[in-house]
């Protein structure tokens, strides 16, 4: 360089190919940090996001903006997963609002919100009424009623499986709705829901061959975040 600077390799390295190495980088304040060195590595960043087809929040300290805002970059995504862990996401409804004016959302097959205490159906409204293409939806753990079954019957028609694990506010019509409305509905979790068990065989009448599951056993808790939920 004219000033007499020692130009490093990676620096010699154009964005494009940054963007390669940095999609391999599953830690995310690893690459908030890296996004700091230099605008050419932020943008090497900002298109690596836009390569990947899954992220994973669980188990990161994320809050609604920092994870609003990688997601807008995210525009090929196709799964992703924010499910809390001990350490996890702490993602509020205002969050999950935000996510869902994402470019990447209407293009999503699965999501996991599994255990995420701090969400309501404000938020899952907002974010599933723009998820068309969902077919696989792990909300097991959280605090929604029918209002978020109404808002996935009616705008998930492609949903082949549903976790509602431990999801102690919904009731038999919102199932109902839900098993009536998404034709290709062939799996649900229904474990730790309060539904009788009489209302709960009665889905079968509408879907015959829907697997319902479990009505006794408990499912694996460290397993429950992971997608496609099957």
């Amino acid at each position: 360089m004219g000033d007499g600077r020692e130009v490093s390799q990676i620096d010699r390295l154009p964005v494009d190919v940054l963007a390669h190495i940095f999609v391999f980088i599953s830690s995310f304040p690893d690459l908030a940090q890296a996004s700091r060195v230099c605008k050419k590595w932020r943008q090497g960043i900002r298109q690596s996001m836009g390569r990947r087809e899954s992220l994973s929040f669980s188990g990161f300290k994320m809050d609604d903006d920092s994870t609003s805002r990688l997601l807008f970059d995210a525009y090929s995504l196709k799964h992703l997963d924010i499910s809390r862990s001990c350490w996890g996401c702490q993602i509020s409804d205002n969050g999950l609002c935000k996510i869902s004016l994402a470019q990447c959302v209407s293009k999503l097959q699965s999501i996991s919100l599994w255990g995420m205490t701090g969400i309501t159906d404000e938020g899952v409204v907002h974010l599933i009424s723009k998820a068309k293409s969902l077919q696989h939806l792990n909300i097991g753990g959280t605090f929604i009623t029918d209002e978020s079954l109404f808002a996935i019957a009616e705008s998930c028609p492609n949903l082949k499986t549903v976790v509602l694990w431990s999801c102690r506010h919904v009731t038999e019509n919102g199932l109902l709705l839900l098993v009536h409305k998404c034709s290709k509905l062939e799996s649900i979790n229904l474990w730790g829901t309060r539904v009788p068990v009489n209302s709960i065989l009665g889905l079968l009448t509408i879907s015959p061959a829907l697997q319902i599951k479990p009505v006794g056993g408990r499912p694996s808790v460290d397993r429950a975040s992971l997608w496609p939920i099957m």
